[in-house]
């Protein structure tokens, strides 16, 4: 996969980029990765992206201008046009599906705003804006380390173990399951003797109840799009009958 951005502070990337995943990632040449700085499309000494808005207000707008020049020569300089993605605050949320569906494009560019935002026509250049959520960040470079991280790690071979994403939260539209290591005992505090058993079946019944668990009183509102089985559904009613017993109980 070929992974681009665009931004005026790309050395933001370097930490980020050259450890853990993200390097093992370039190491197998699952990743081709590179970071651009949009003030080499600008013409003026001080190599302006921004300018006051029009209308008044505070702040700075980055300017089209050098992010169309830049887009126009990044996109060719290879044949496959990029896949465009713009991180701002009014974008579609980004969840799991999205970044699953980002990991199948074989070219990815991101352009990341600063500042007050873009100049609204530069987003005419994008295949799509994604958001991280109802917060607002210095710079879109942070938002989109975390896509590109989140859509790294779903590439075949990086996470080694094919089987590691698949049991993470949000896979399959529910949060993980509860996750324990040696020692078995700790300060009180014991394993579940299930996951010592053996039992396979049984470890995966448990974890997916607990999985189910942990989702219902934690995040009720994935339920609604998870992918639940009849079994699943029963076992959810079976939380809801057991809660509804304890009120009765405490009033």
């Amino acid at each position: 996969m070929i992974i681009e951005t665009l931004s005026t502070f790309p050395a933001m990337y370097d930490s980020v980029m050259s450890t853990s995943m993200m390097r093992i990632a370039q190491e197998q040449d699952a990743l081709d990765f590179r970071a651009f700085d949009l003030r080499d499309w600008t013409h003026d000494r001080h190599r302006t992206t921004d300018d006051s808005p029009y209308g008044g207000g505070q702040g700075l707008v980055m300017k089209c201008e050098p992010i169309f020049e830049a887009f126009d020569e990044i996109v060719a300089a290879r044949e496959m046009k990029p896949y465009t993605v713009f991180l701002t605050p009014t974008g579609e949320a980004f969840t799991q599906a999205v970044a699953q569906e980002l990991s199948e494009k074989p070219r990815l560019l991101f352009v990341c705003g600063h500042y007050e935002g873009i100049d609204e026509r530069a987003y005419t250049l994008a295949d799509r804006c994604l958001s991280l959520g109802d917060y607002v960040l210095t710079s879109g470079e942070l938002a989109s380390m975390v896509v590109i991280d989140a859509v790294v790690r779903l590439l075949p071979g990086v996470l080694g173990d094919e089987g590691s994403a698949i049991d993470e939260s949000f896979y399959d539209g529910l949060l993980e399951y509860p996750q324990y290591t040696r020692p078995a005992e700790f300060r009180g505090m014991e394993v579940p003797p299930i996951l010592c058993s053996g039992d396979h079946a049984k470890v995966a019944t448990w974890r997916r109840q607990q999985s189910l668990k942990r989702t219902a009183h934690l995040r009720s509102d994935l339920l609604a799009q998870a992918n639940l089985s009849e079994a699943d559904r029963a076992f959810l009613k079976s939380l809801s009958t057991e809660a509804g017993s304890s009120s009765e109980t405490v009033s």
